[in-house]
């Protein structure tokens, strides 16, 4: 089993979105980065545990817990002219860019950045790395379950 962290903009789908949706659970479109790509396409497997992370927003950090729902398939947008991630040089033949389903199974509180950045046993999480940028990312096991402890503690 492998463990993700995975950025959208609220804007785009929040954690409430995705509450909203059948199953909880939403495609995860638009990723437009080689390495993140390859990340769904080639280590996701289903039931992998997700970190659901709000970024580009007033207060970026960690707002549910979730799982890939899906095996890898192609993203959709890729072929749509009308969306802002239409790739006009990906062909239904050979597409360039996969997606995953995620599923949240809950909200929880937000892990900001700061209370993340001031945990000395999260000081290798990738998000937290100086010019990542990466919209998912892995998370190592014990990363992940010093996350889930913390958002599990009463606060």
């Amino acid at each position: 089993m492998h463990y993700w962290l995975m950025k959208s903009e609220p804007e785009e789908v929040s954690v409430d979105d995705a509450l909203a949706a059948p199953d909880a659970t939403v495609p995860w479109t638009g990723v437009r980065n080689y390495q993140a790509r390859n990340f769904m396409r080639d280590h996701m497997r289903i039931d992998d545990g997700v970190l659901f992370y709000h970024s580009s927003c007033a207060e970026p950090g960690i707002v549910g817990v979730a799982r890939v729902a899906s095996t890898p398939y192609p993203d959709p947008t890729q072929f749509d002219p009308k969306s802002p991630y239409h790739d006009p040089a990906s062909k239904p033949e050979s597409p360039r860019w996969m997606l995953v389903d995620v599923q949240v199974l809950r909200k929880t509180r937000n892990l900001a950045l700061p209370e993340l950045r001031a945990d000395p046993e999260l000081q290798d999480l990738v998000v937290l790395k100086k010019g990542n940028r990466l919209s998912i990312t892995p998370v190592e096991p014990a990363h992940w379950r010093r996350i889930l402890k913390k958002l599990d503690a009463k606060t």
